[in-house]
């Protein structure tokens, strides 16, 4: 009997010990949020309403000189879910997903899970779609969406049509009169919320919930009263409206993703256009600031302020007429540049760093912070000395990268400089062309000064060699393609497909395509004049439908 007692008493022991460290572990809040770039309230944009927002600023540490690893949706949240960058993974676009490279990495969700955490994943954490999928594996419990219209008005479903590559697009903007909840954002704070009840009831398990916004992402809809909240005459309009001069033309944007939109396709975007997509851009800015404030509130309500570690994070920039630039895709400051503030129990309150930041670094800071060990082989370092201390510094510069074509633009970025280096991975070194930009001189990026300075761009040069060469974009090796013929069922499904690419550029409908029909929405306007004349067989300048839409040997 006494030896029973004594087993029992050492379970319970043990039992209550165990629920006492779990209680120590910090909470993990991780707010994404898509497409955001710093124009908040307080990082010193005085039109921007952000309250919200602000007022996590005041208890964070907020990070001024912080950046994506790389301006597109996908690449960008694997960095920040891996603490790998995209050089290191090898995924540079929207489809792959990061496992096919990296099967053996092991997420900041999934490595919260093995430390005992439940990890909960709510909206686009990951990039979903263009054949991208979720990681079950980062999860506790089954990844949740909201389920919501894009759009609310009659209108603008009345205007709802395929772009290019046959996907539905409504218009680039909506202003409805319709409550938050009608939308996605408004969804996926309630969502949100009960997740932190939930987690308030099972506080014997420490919690790592990561929700991620999708506003303000195109379309900028909001509802009506997030629109009131601007006067369109005060928001701030591009200033510099030229690609910078000396710069290669591929570094520069198509904004294809912008004119894919119904109400915007072959439309020129004069002042008029720019003041109303800059409106949209900030009164979807404030909806999502909203949403993000009940959540916030949900947090202070259930008592988790003080053993909950905070971080908000923006997956890029985003070009607003800027060097006459719409949307991410490019590695200057506007697209590169994001929001990043770290709110922890040890952490300081309401203090601005100039520590440089990379989106893989959260990986290692947020598991530091919360007292795990840190996983070997991460490209990101931490930076919870930073959040502890803002004076102190882990990084001198920090790095990005964007693809055109073949071509790869690793960048990295100091205090004062951007320097871009252009080269096809694995080629020499001397065949790279170069960028450099002066933040101190030129801070917007009017010209690429490399020609003039050779000390600069090779030190910079220097530094980033010292990462390795970067991987080329991933391809799946095993498929064997030399003996494979299409099948009669693939080349009857090719030729339907190109039939609906032709009679969606035959824009006056005469049957033939001009090479304006053809250029038209093409995602490589600076290759796509040379495949014309592989499609245009009699040399008559145009292309019958039957030349455009036959399979080519």
């Amino acid at each position: 009997e006494r030896t029973r007692f004594t087993l029992i008493l050492c379970l319970l022991i043990n039992v209550t010990i165990s629920a006492v460290r779990a209680d120590e572990k910090p909470n993990i809040l991780m707010i994404c949020v898509d497409d955001l770039k710093p124009s908040l309230g307080c990082y010193g944009d005085s039109v921007a309403v952000t309250p919200n927002i602000d007022a996590l600023a005041k208890r964070s540490v907020r990070f001024d000189y912080a950046y994506c690893n790389q301006a597109v949706c996908s690449p960008s949240r694997n960095s920040l879910m891996t603490g790998l960058r995209p050089q290191s993974i090898g995924i540079y676009d929207l489809p792959t997903h990061f496992r096919k490279a990296a099967p053996d990495a092991i997420t900041v969700g999934e490595h919260f899970k093995n430390g005992g955490y439940r990890t909960e994943g709510l909206g686009k954490i990951y990039h979903v779609g263009h054949g991208n999928i979720d990681d079950a594996q980062t999860w506790s419990v089954r990844w949740w969406k909201p389920s919501a219209p894009a759009y609310a008005n009659k209108e603008s479903l009345s205007l709802v049509s395929a772009d290019a590559q046959g996907k539905k697009r409504g218009p680039a903007t909506e202003k409805a009169d319709v409550s938050d909840e009608t939308y996605g954002e408004g969804q996926l704070a309630i969502e949100t919320i009960k997740r932190l009840d939930e987690a308030k009831k099972n506080s014997n398990q420490p919690f790592f919930i990561a929700t991620g916004f999708i506003r303000p992402h195109l379309p900028f809809v909001a509802p009506a009263k997030y629109w009131e909240l601007y006067d369109p005459n005060e928001l701030p309009m591009p200033t510099v409206t030229e690609a910078p001069a000396n710069a290669p033309s591929y570094a520069k944007t198509t904004s294809g993703e912008l004119f894919n939109y119904s109400d915007m396709r072959n439309k020129k975007v004069n002042e008029e256009t720019t003041r109303h997509l800059i409106h949209g851009y900030y009164a979807a800015t404030s909806y999502m600031d909203s949403q993000v404030g009940k959540v916030l509130e949900a947090l202070d309500r259930n008592g988790f302020v003080e053993n909950t570690i905070v971080v908000l994070w923006g997956d890029h920039g985003w070009h607003l007429g800027d060097h006459g630039m719409w949307c991410k895709h490019t590695n200057y400051e506007q697209a590169t540049r994001i929001p990043l503030m770290i709110s922890a129990p040890t952490g300081a309150k309401g203090v601005v760093t100039s520590a440089m930041i990379e989106s893989v670094d959260v990986y290692p800071t947020l598991v530091e912070l919360a007292g795990l060990q840190t996983p070997e082989g991460l490209d990101g370092i931490s930076q919870a000395a930073v959040v502890r201390s803002p004076e102190k510094s882990v990084r001198s510069y920090v790095t990005h990268v964007y693809p055109r074509g073949s071509r790869l633009g690793r960048a990295s970025r100091d205090s004062r400089y951007r320097m871009v280096e252009w080269k096809v991975p694995g080629d020499a070194p001397k065949s790279a062309e170069v960028e450099l930009y002066d933040y101190q001189t030129d801070p917007l990026e009017t010209e690429n000064i490399a020609g003039d300075n050779p000390t600069v761009v090779a030190s910079m040069r220097a530094e980033l060699a010292k990462q390795g060469e970067a991987k080329a974009q991933w391809r799946n090796t095993k498929i064997q393609t030399q003996s494979m013929k299409p099948t009669d069922a693939q080349l009857n499904a090719q030729v339907k497909e190109r039939t609906k690419m032709f009679e969606r550029r035959d824009a006056d409908h005469d049957g033939f395509l001009s090479l304006k029909e053809f250029l038209s929405q093409q995602p490589d306007p600076e290759v796509a004049p040379k495949r014309f004349p592989t499609f245009d067989k009699n040399g008559d300048g145009r292309l019958s439908k039957d030349e455009f839409t036959l399979p080519r040997k």
